[in-house]
């Protein structure tokens, strides 16, 4: 009897580890609510004090007898007071508990504790934030989200698109209403282009005009140039199409002024015009000069009519998505000016310091930091600022060149014309001629 009893313990312990490792693999969530989330509160909970002793965050109290001056003549030793941890609270994807301070400490200690804090918990990161003065929220992920992003849904809305997934689990999403003007920075193979191509696909279906501007001959993106209504392959004509586009806007505002409104959105459907979306790919290429004062003439072209675009467009439904390797004040004044009138900011891995400081610099010196961290494996991974002002890790969904360009095939029927760009590229080939 006893044998049949030890082989059925046996048989239901193997059934239970392989539920057990269906379970963590098909339902993550439910496994980490299940197993991982009250294994990890409990080591939250017995490992606190000596994390907070061993890292600084504990304050000594004095005895309150047998003191004479600072030295203690007799009576208990000094003793390390820990601050109060409230009880581990579980989340989708981690933990999150609040500490209160003690006074004269700051969330910057507790920064500095947050990889010991990973080690000590077994997690993948911890995330610190203050909410409120005199608290610190620790935000413990269990895992990286991002090794395998969920495909997350949104509510598609005109000029939103759906990008990839946040390091909460939620969706990224690039909302131009919301933040009209971005800036991406990444290194070659970093996953820039891929989440161009993603911005693409995402728009491609909408009632929206897409200028492309890609200076290294329009090898990224000339291959949606079906779905393109402009695109320009070298600098001359970027400074064409741009000029052409500022006339638009012009325009635009005139009629904004003759309605009596404030934006292009208050005017009725009938007679809005269409947005316009201008992806520059390599924001270098626009901005370096061989010397010569021709050259030297368009940079500063493109920067005046960017830097107009991004002041004046976003009310007028004109939108800048400004990609590059590398940005960096060397480019010139130019480039800082631009920067600080492009909200939306993305950095994937980027090959110098200077540019996510560049990047990122401005919004949060962490964000820099966490930027800097992301390896050559981790392609698709950026930090992304949101609309509230706060920043996260993201990854973009992987969207092949191939599924990009079957989509642009797709819509391009839905390619809307833009007159005045179409006269300057058509004055730039007659003068060629």
């Amino acid at each position: 009897m006893s044998a049949i009893l030890i082989a059925f313990a046996l048989a239901m312990l193997a059934w239970v580890l392989v539920l057990g490792d269906l379970v963590r693999r098909h339902r993550p969530v439910w496994h980490w609510y299940v197993t991982g989330y009250p294994v990890t509160a409990w080591r939250v909970l017995y490992t606190w004090r000596k994390v907070a002793t061993l890292n600084d965050l504990a304050v000594s109290r004095r005895p309150p007898r047998g003191l004479l001056g600072d030295v203690v003549v007799k009576g208990d030793p000094l003793r390390p007071v820990t601050p109060r941890l409230s009880f581990p609270r579980a989340t989708a994807m981690g933990l999150t508990v609040t500490v209160r301070l003690h006074a004269g400490q700051t969330p910057a200690t507790y920064m500095k504790a947050s990889d010991a804090l990973v080690h000590a918990w077994k997690v993948h990161a911890v995330r610190v934030t203050s909410p409120e003065r005199g608290l610190v929220l620790l935000t413990a992920t269990a895992s990286d989200p991002l090794q395998r992003p969920g495909l997350a849904t949104a509510p598609t809305a005109l000029l939103s698109a759906l990008i990839g997934a946040l390091e909460s689990g939620g969706a990224w999403v690039m909302d131009l209403r919301l933040v009209p003007h971005w800036l991406i920075a990444g290194a070659t193979r970093s996953g820039k282009s891929t989440l161009l191509a993603r911005l693409i696909t995402q728009l491609a279906p909408q009632p929206v005009a897409l200028v492309g501007i890609d200076c290294k001959g329009g090898m990224e993106l000339g291959l949606f140039a079906g779905r393109l209504s402009a695109l320009t392959t070298c600098r001359r004509e970027a400074v064409a199409v741009l000029a052409a586009l500022v006339v638009d806007m012009q325009d635009r505002m005139r009629a904004c002024r003759a309605a009596g409104v404030r934006s292009i959105w208050e005017l009725p459907d009938k007679v809005r015009p269409v947005p316009v979306v201008v992806i520059v790919d390599e924001l270098a290429e626009l901005y370096l000069s061989d010397g010569r004062r021709e050259s030297r003439a368009e940079a500063e072209q493109c920067s005046t009519l960017l830097l107009r675009l991004a002041q004046l467009g976003a009310a007028l439904g004109m939108h800048l998505v400004v990609a590059g390797q590398r940005v960096g004040s060397d480019l010139g004044p130019g480039v800082t000016a631009l920067r600080a009138q492009l909200g939306g900011r993305i950095c994937h891995r980027v090959n110098d310091p200077g540019t996510a400081e560049m990047t990122l610099g401005d919004l949060n010196k962490d964000a820099v930091a966490v930027a800097q961290a992301i390896t050559a494996e981790e392609q698709g991974v950026a930090v992304c600022t949101g609309p509230d002002g706060g920043w996260s890790r993201a990854r973009s969904h992987l969207t092949t060149t191939e599924q990009a360009m079957a989509t642009a095939r797709k819509h391009a029927a839905l390619t809307p014309e833009l007159p005045a760009v179409d006269r300057a590229l058509a004055a730039l080939e007659g003068d060629d001629k």
